[in-house]
Formats: structure tokens, C-alpha cells, sequence
């Protein structure tokens, strides 16, 4: 059966148009699915045959809530969503003065192998289709209450091995009948897939890149990032400034603080020099303790130097606030519980 909740409206009205059926019933259907409903049953303004005729061609993808958490100290939700095929997923809603934002899954596990990321553990079991993607931004602000204004793709999964999914997602996210989130709005997270980095430029979103870097050496990056291996930061760095020669848009540079690995003075002053290059703004984070990683987060002197070697030669660096510490909110860490038990 067809995943409907994974079509455009565009789509919605040529297939109601070979169904016979006039051309506002597929934007009724859209509204519909906007709204987060999940069975046919519940579009009560279609006639009760056009419901049974859409039973049996279509199916609604929803979620199911195995877990909701809230951060006493900041009021930082994070949610562990069961997919229509049992596996399970995250996603964190966090506040900030700008207004509300929501950190979304591409995938379920991740292949990229980052040393010190839980989300990884296990591997890839799947991507997520769009309406999956969809579904977790929508079902976020329903359940939370509040309304979402960001979207940012650094959950569980890279989004680039997931880019066909990922395209249609945005589509839907962003379309002006559906929740109408703008794309200059929206971050996409990469561990720096590359061969994908011209495919995403002549797509001209507004979005903006986040490429998380974490290293700017080869020799230190390819022992924490396997990603890096038979690409190269020489390699990351010309798509990036590729990517931004076609768009115009900014990239952002993330960047995992580990204590003894990557947070030296040799490795900021490459750091700043990648980043004045591509004109990139540097986003320090501090590392969420994973306890099957070996690494710890850097100390707080030790991050504070290395931000003031960034921006002492130029580079707009900031260091990011850690929301739900209390709540296990880096991401795999809930999904990774439930696979235990």
C-alpha cells in the first residue's frame, strides 16, 4: 500500500483526479495529515465511500510515544518514538529565546561509525521515510503543546545517506499548505559525505549546512570519524567551499570538544584556518559522555583557550549551551536503553 502521509499535494491531486474525484478533495486529504490524524475515519468532511476507497490503497504512517522525558533544568523534552515497524527512534524539542526547535532522526542507527556518538552503536538498521521524518516534527508539537518553529536534522542517522527521504521531507516541511517551516529555519547536519555536497548545492536551499568537522587533521580525524577515511579534510573543506560558492549560504562547523584529543592549540589554529576559508562559523560543543566511549568532554580552561585562538584570528566561534544534561538528550542514548532490555 502507498504511504500517503509521503506525498505532495501536487502528487495527492493527479491521484485523486485518476480515482474520478475532484481536485479539492486532495487538498481537504492534506489538511488532513497536516493536522497529525491517523486514520481516514477521522476526515469526516470526505464522503464515507471515498474514505473506504483511500483504506484500501493507503496507509498513514504514525508514531507511537514509547517515552517521553523532561529536563527539570531547562525544560528540555526528549521523545523515543516507536515506528509502525517496531524499531525506535528520538527526538528533542529544546527552547531558546528565538523560539522552539526540534532535533529530528534520518535514520535508525547510523553506518558513519563516530567514536564518540551512541547513536552509532549497533550500526544502520534503516533509513526513515518522509513521513516518518515528517511525523516526528509534527507529533513533537502536538504532544508538547508547543509550537515549532526550527527544525534541525542532528538526531540519530546522517541525512546525506539518506538524501533522496531527506529532499521529500523538506518538500513537505516546508510547503506553504502543509506546516510551512522555512527553510532558512532548518539546519542539516553531515559527518561530510562528500559526493553528496554538489547534489545538495544545485538543489539552492535555503537551509543552512552544518558539517560536523570535530577535527581539522587527517591524522586526528580519521581515528574518531571513520567518515573521513578515503575522503580527507582537504577533500571536506573544497566541497564546502564549493557548496558555498553555489549557494551562497554560510556553512557551520561543528565541533565536539574531547579532552586530550582535539582540543589543542595546533588543532584550533587549523581549525581557525579552515574556517576563515570557507567562511564558516565554528560551534563548540561540549561532548556528552557516552559510557561505552573512552573519550571525556574537554576542560572548561582548555575550551575556553581554544575559542579564544578562533576568535582572535577572526573566526566566529560560540560555544553551545548544553540543554537536557539531565535527561540523557545526546542522541542514541534512550533507543540504545530500549535495545538492551
Amino acid at each position: 500500500m502507498t504511504d500517503i502521509r509521503s506525498m505532495l499535494p501536487e502528487e495527492l491531486e493527479q491521484a485523486f483526479k485518476d480515482m474520478g474525484q475532484p481536485k479539492y478533495r486532495a487538498g481537504q486529504v492534506f489538511d488532513w495529515l497536516t493536522r497529525g490524524v491517523s486514520s481516514f475515519d477521522e476526515m469526516t468532511n470526505l464522503p464515507k465511500g471515498l474514505r473506504e476507497e483511500l483504506k484500501n490503497e493507503y496507509v498513514i504512517p504514525m508514531l507511537t510515544c514509547l517515552k517521553k522525558q523532561v529536563s527539570r533544568e531547562d525544560g528540555t523534552i526528549k521523545y523515543l518514538w516507536e515506528l509502525p515497524d517496531g524499531n525506535a527512534v528520538e527526538t528533542v524539542v529544546m527552547r531558546y529565546r528565538y523560539g522552539n526547535t526540534v532535533c529530528i532522526s534520518s535514520q535508525v542507527g547510523c553506518r558513519q561509525g563516530c567514536a564518540f556518538c551512541a547513536s552509532t552503536i549497533g550500526g544502520l538498521v534503516r533509513s526513515l521515510t518522509p513521513a516518518e521524518m515528517l511525523c516526528e516534527v509534527l507529533y513533537s508539537q502536538l504532544e508538547s503543546g508547543v509550537p515549532i518553529g526550527h527544525i534541525v536534522l542532528m538526531g540519530i542517522g546522517e541525512p546525506l545517506d539518506n538524501f533522496d527521504n531527506v529532499m521529500r521531507f523538506l518538500q513537505l516541511v516546508n510547503h506553504p499548505k502543509g506546516m510551512n517551516i522555512g527553510m532558512r529555519h532548518i539546519s542539516l547536519s553531515t559527518c561530510g559525505l562528500t559526493e553528496k555536497f554538489d547534489k545538495l548545492a544545485a538543489y539552492h536551499l535555503q537551509l543552512t549546512l552544518s558539517v560536523s568537522l570535530h577535527a581539522p587533521d587527517d591524522e586526528t580525524r580519521s581515528k574518531i570519524m571513520p567518515a573521513n577515511r578515503g575522503r580527507g579534510v582537504e577533500e571536506l573543506i573544497s566541497a564546502c567551499e564549493r557548496y558555498y560558492a553555489e549557494t551562497g549560504r554560510r556553512i557551520s562547523f561543528e565541533y565536539a570538544m574531547i579532552d586530550g584529543v582535539n582540543d589543542t592549540p595546533y588543532h584550533a589554529e587549523l581549525l581557525a584556518k579552515h574556517a576563515r576559508r570557507v567562511g564558516a562559523h565554528v560551534n563548540l560543543i561540549p561532548l556528552n559522555h557516552v559510557e561505552e566511549s573512552r573519550f571525556e568532554p574537554s576542560k572548561p580552561e582548555a575550551m575556553k583557550a581554544f575559542q579564544k585562538i578562533l576568535k582572535d584570528a577572526g573566526v566566529n566561534a560560540t560555544v553551545r549551551r548544553k540543554l537536557g544534561g539531565d535527561i540523557d538528550a545526546s542522541c542514541g542514548q534512550l533507543r540504545k536503553k530500549l535495545a538492551e532490555k
